[in-house]
Formats: structure tokens, C-alpha cells, sequence
């Protein structure tokens, strides 16, 4: 006697498990979707709402990205420890006599207890002087041109601002020209030069800068003598900027602000004494302007701050507004299928049922304001590129939006579609 054996496949309860949750899905649609064809208005209402909160809660929140980056820009300065300091003189100097004025003041100065260093600079980060330079490897402007912020200062310039020497060296006092009699001839011959790291890598991409020749006022050359880590454009946005960030130090000496270094816990007893000292060398003299580097740098930064929170504002009201859309079309949407619900309760269906009908009725809803919104922002993002210089949206924000307005969505319906479930068979159907 022979007998066969019939081999039947099992289904994997976690498979099975899926596919009554999408039939049970399925068997939800079709009434869902007769609904709301025949409430056209309120569901456009809410998907309008949804694609405008996508598109513009997007590029809100790319606003801000972009300026909390700008407020955690590194300027490369010691910026705890500087100070910066205006002098006016009622009586101004001959341009000739400026270098050995400003000398006479340093010495001066540097013969204060407390202080670290102290130098005379053309500009400083966050400051309203911009100075910049075209930078170029062969004479005449020829060739390759970089754009550089242009510093002008002495030897101390380093150890003032707390710059970091990468390879090469310093100024020496001897290197260090006086910034009229430079300039006062058609083409001004400057020998040595610093310049950041950032300006190095564009000129000679792979290779040492130091003991390289660059030309920055016609055909006199320079030679690079060192490269600092970090120094930035003084007016930073620069540093972001596509083809931004190059700069480098010239050694001359004339006019400009005093810039000072002390330790941190000391600085505005420092700042009392160097105004003292500047003062009382000469009556004629005022300190208009004596203020921390960090106190310049919130200052530098306030609008930046400002629209920050400006715009999350901006992000959380629409997020309210929209919350508040769905939540009471779905309270509005219970009251008028109340008998519905009823019915179905008395059919067997469960809360869940219930409380998942509202629920795909509402991802339905969302789903099409995002893919609508998501469109808008695109061409948001395009239009702030385009007119207002904002960096591109990157596509990372949109599916991050979409994942927030489905989440917030589905927060949104729960109380709503939680009250529903929980109505009586009975009392719904007598409503």
C-alpha cells in the first residue's frame, strides 16, 4: 500500500499579519474616498493648508539652518581675550608722520602690565572696514586671480589676534613698512606676505606655499614667508560664500584700531587702561569706540540671530494652525457620521477599525498636501536662490518635512478619531 504526501507552504505569520492589515486597509478606501468626494471643500481646505505649511515650513527651517551656521562660524581669533579700540585725534596727523605716531602709542602700550599683545590693524572680524586685494601668480593681474582680504599690520598681528602659524614664519620688526611710504609710489613693493591656509590650497593645491611668489600690486612680487590656520574675511558671509574665504596679512604700519589682548577675566580693566594711556599721552586724543571682540560679534550677528528665531516662529504658528485645521475637521467629520459609526459599531467593528478609518482618511489628505507642497517648496527654494542669494534647498529637507507633516497629522486626528471609536453602538445610531 503506497500513500503520497501533499506538501502545503506555510505562510509566515508575519506576512499573513501585513496582508489583513492592507485588506482591512483596502476594504477602508472605498468609503473613504466616496467621503470626501462629497466633501470637496473642506478636504481641499486641509490639503491646500498642508501643501502650504510643506512648502514654506521647508525653506523656513533651511533659513534657519543657514543662520545658526553663520552664528557658529570660527573667525579664528582669540576672541574671549581681544578687545578693539578707535582713537580720534582733534588735531589729525600728517599722513607722513601716522606710522610713527601709531609706534610711539604701541611702545606706550606695551609697557602696561597685563596685557598679552598689542597691535595696530587695518580691520578686524566683525568690524565695518573691508579691505580686499586681487591676488595673482604672474605679474600685471595675469593668469590665475584670487580675491583676498587684505590685513595690514605688524609682527604682533599673530599673537594679537591668536592666529596659528601652520609652516613658515612671522614678520620680523625689520620687514615691517610704513604704509604711506609704501604706497606712495605707482607701484607699491611689499616683500613679504601671509596668507590663511584656504588662500594657500586654491594657489598651490597640493603643495607649500611658503617661499612662493605672488603678485598683488602690478609686477612687484611678494613672497609667501608663512601660512596661519584660520583668518577670516571681516565680513564673514564672505567666508561662505562660493570662491570666498581667502585672505592674508601685508606688513605695514599706519593707521587703523588698536587692538589689544588680555586674559579673559581681565579685559575691561585692561580696556580702562590702554584709554587712560592713549588719553593722557595727548589731549587731543579720544577714544571714540573701546569694546570686546565678543560684544562686537553679537552685535555682528544680531539680525542673524534675530530672523533665526524669526522664522521658527514663523514654523511653529503654521504647525499650530495646521494642527488645528485637521483636528477640527475631524472633530466636524465625527459629528456628521456619527450614525455611521454607529452602524459600523453595530456590524462588528471594532475602536481600532474606527479609530484607523479617520486615520487613513487623514494620511490620504496629507499625503497629496505633501506631494503638493513638497513642488512648492522646490520652487520656493528656487526663488530665494535666485532673488535673495540663499544657498540651493537641499532635497534632504523634503522628505524630512514630509515625514514631520505626516507624524504631526496623525497627532493631529488621534483625539478625534479616539472620541469616535469610543461612541456607542446605540447612542450613535439614536443620534
Amino acid at each position: 500500500m503506497s500513500s503520497s504526501l501533499t506538501l502545503v507552504p506555510s505562510v509566515p505569520p508575519q506576512r499573513s499579519a501585513f496582508a489583513a492589515a492592507l485588506h482591512a486597509l483596502l476594504l477602508d478606501l472605498r468609503p473613504i474616498l466616496s467621503t470626501l468626494r462629497r466633501h470637496k471643500i473642506a478636504a481641499g481646505l486641509i490639503v491646500l493648508e498642508v501643501a502650504l505649511t510643506c512648502a514654506i515650513v521647508t525653506n523656513a527651517l533651511h533659513l534657519i539652518q543657514t543662520r545658526v551656521d553663520a552664528l557658529q562660524t570660527d573667525s579664528g581669533l582669540a576672541e574671549a581675550e581681544i578687545a578693539v579700540l578707535q582713537l580720534r585725534d582733534s588735531r589729525p596727523q600728517p599722513p607722513e608722520r601716522v606710522a610713527a605716531v601709531v609706534g610711539e602709542n604701541l611702545a606706550r602700550l606695551r609697557a602696561l602690565p597685563g596685557l598679552k599683545s598689542v597691535t595696530v590693524a587695518n580691520q578686524i572680524a566683525y568690524g565695518n572696514n573691508s579691505n580686499n586685494s586681487g591676488v595673482t601668480l604672474e605679474p600685471d593681474s595675469k593668469g590665475q586671480r584670487v580675491s583676498a582680504s587684505q590685513y595690514a599690520s605688524d609682527e604682533h598681528m599673530l599673537a594679537t589676534f591668536g592666529l596659528r602659524l601652520l609652516e613658515g614664519r612671522n614678520f620680523t620688526a625689520e620687514e615691517v613698512l610704513d604704509s604711506f611710504k609704501a604706497f606712495s609710489t605707482p607701484e607699491p613693493k611689499i616683500g613679504q606676505v601671509i596668507i590663511n591656509k584656504l588662500m594657500a590650497e586654491r594657489l598651490f593645491p597640493g603643495q607649500s606655499a611658503v617661499g612662493k611668489t605672488v603678485y598683488i600690486f602690478g609686477r612687484s612680487p611678494s613672497t609667501i614667508i608663512g601660512v596661519v590656520d584660520t583668518l577670516t574675511p571681516t565680513q564673514l558671509h564672505r567666508a561662505r560664500g562660493d570662491g570666498g574665504g581667502a585672505a592674508m596679512i601685508l606688513p605695514l604700519r599706519g593707521g587703523g584700531s588698536y587692538v589689544i589682548r588680555a586674559e579673559a577675566g581681565q579685559l575691561d580693566a585692561q580696556i580702562k587702561a590702554v584709554t587712560a594711556a592713549l588719553e593722557s599721552a595727548d589731549t587731543s586724543r579720544v577714544v571714540t569706540q573701546a569694546r570686546p571682540l565678543t560684544e562686537m560679534r553679537a552685535q555682528f550677528y544680531a539680525q542673524d540671530r534675530a530672523m533665526a528665531w524669526l522664522m521658527g516662529g514663523v514654523c511653529l504658528a503654521l504647525l499650530l494652525v495646521t494642527a488645528m485645521g485637521i483636528v477640527g475637521l475631524a472633530s466636524f467629520w465625527v459629528q456628521q457620521r456619527t450614525r455611521m459609526i454607529g452602524t459600523r459599531r453595530a456590524l462588528g467593528a471594532t475602536e481600532g477599525q474606527i479609530r484607523r478609518y479617520f486615520q487613513v482618511e487623514n494620511l490620504l489628505l496629507t499625503t497629496t498636501g505633501i506631494v503638493i507642497g513638497m513642488a512648492g517648496a522646490v520652487a520656493l527654494g528656487q526663488v530665494l536662490m535666485q532673488s535673495y542669494e540663499v544657498p540651493r534647498l537641499p532635497w534632504a529637507y523634503l522628505p524630512a518635512g514630509a515625514v514631520s507633516l505626516w507624524l504631526l497629522g496623525q497627532v493631529a486626528v488621534w483625539v478625534p478619531a479616539r472620541r469616535a471609536a469610543r461612541l456607542a453602538p446605540v447612542a450613535a445610531l439614536r443620534s
